[in-house]
């Protein structure tokens, strides 16, 4: 979730990064996240025909414009899963109708089905929150919303031996005595590490409002002069996240007992709320804190840099999904239900049959996303030809 990397139910309920928990048992069945690192070692199996699923027509239009709206990414960019190669989606792109009558035909005519793993998909939701904020910083509205601050670099340890020296450096800064040190916990940005720097371009008017929205890694600030400003994921402070509604299950926090809170975004920071000393405490046991950069255009942008939409777009693990492939998904939660397109990711997002639905801004977005916790199967649609190439060699 450049995104979006989005409230999901894991982020808040599990050790994991997309939005909202449900009052129910959050724990992901077994995807082979943890012994696979892609697809093809995690396994692919021809699933059934495209024409043999029930996609509403609705449902096909919309995933069309999603589609289409990917196409420009999916013709230049390295499939991580190993299933694809940009080549593999030109004849889909080139032929995606801008008639979206015929979107269903479509999907059937270019597509077909694989399952990945064991198919046993698990789905969180995440949406766009809307907070009261303000430009300019003035009593009532003092949370700031930090740009990415320019000491914020990638570096390896100078302890580190050089054996231990793989993939990317972590992140961390250069310390008054020239030492290359981890960056700022939220402890220290919420007691003012950043302040007077010129990087808060924003004020939020609620820090329980803001913390979630951090977790959502994007959204929409109502400002008070009538506006509304849209700000996106720029990037992060290199600590671990850890989900406060796992570390309130332990606790004996959340549940249905007396005395426990709803196991939900909403019961969450009603607890905090009520317990302001041990809720500030409480989030600053998530050390990660998110930065942001104002966006302009008519949605918030997943991890292809195109907008995410409502009820079309999904979050991925792309070791697994390719980002721009459509996805089926038959929950246990009708109402995700249908074709979305791969097009967001997200650190809670680990794993095959691994997924985070988006449903756009507003209450409704925010219940739905925020009760979304639906098992099932899932079946990621290739290019025709796919799944007997991959299978021969």
């Amino acid at each position: 979730m450049r995104l979006l990397t989005g409230l999901a139910s894991a982020l808040l309920l599990s050790g994991c990064a997309g939005i909202v928990p449900k009052s129910v048992d959050p724990a992901p069945p077994s995807s082979g996240g943890e012994a696979f690192t892609s697809a093809m070692m995690a396994g692919v199996k021809e699933g059934p025909f495209v024409s043999s699923l029930p996609i509403s027509q609705t449902d096909a239009e919309a995933a069309l414009r999603s589609f289409i709206e990917s196409c420009p990414t999916l013709l230049r960019r390295e499939d991580k899963s190993g299933l694809t190669q940009p080549s593999d989606w030109q004849k889909a792109c080139a032929a995606a109708p801008r008639n979206p009558g015929t979107a269903d035909t479509f999907f059937s005519a270019y597509f077909e089905t694989a399952i990945v793993g064991s198919g046993q998909a698990f789905a969180t939701g995440y949406f766009e929150p809307e907070i009261a904020g303000c430009r300019t910083r003035k009593p009532g509205c003092e949370v700031p919303v930090y740009a990415l601050p320019g000491d914020l670099i990638r570096q390896w340890p100078a302890d580190m031996a050089q054996s231990e020296r793989t993939g990317r450096p972590p992140l961390g800064r250069i310390n008054e005595s020239g030492v290359f040190v981890p960056y700022f916990e939220r402890s220290e940005i919420d007691a003012g590490a950043l302040e007077g720097r010129g990087l808060a371009f924003a004020w939020a008017k609620d820090p329980v409002e803001m913390f979630f929205l951090q977790i959502q890694g994007s959204g929409r600030l109502a400002l008070d002069d009538g506006g509304v400003m849209r700000i996106g994921y720029a990037g992060q402070n290199g600590r671990g996240y850890t989900g406060i509604g796992g570390v309130m299950r332990e606790r004996g926090l959340l549940g249905d007992g007396p005395g426990q809170y709803a196991g939900s975004m909403q019961g969450i920071m009603q607890y905090i709320r009520e317990n302001p000393q041990d809720g500030k405490e409480l989030m600053h046991l998530n050390k990660s804190w998110i930065f942001f950069t104002e966006l302009t255009g008519d949605g918030p942008l997943g991890s292809l840099g195109i907008p995410v939409r409502r009820e079309s777009s999904v979050a991925v693990d792309p070791r697994f999904v390719p980002y721009g492939a459509p996805v089926f998904l038959d929950l246990d939660r009708n109402i995700a239900d249908g074709l979305w397109i791969a097009q967001d990711t997200g650190g809670a997002i680990k794993g095959s049959n691994r997924f985070d639905t988006f449903w756009g801004a507003g209450e409704d977005a925010r219940t739905i996303a925020g009760g979304m916790s639906g098992r099932g199967q899932a079946l990621i649609l290739l290019p025709r030809g796919t799944v007997k190439r991959l299978n021969s060699q």
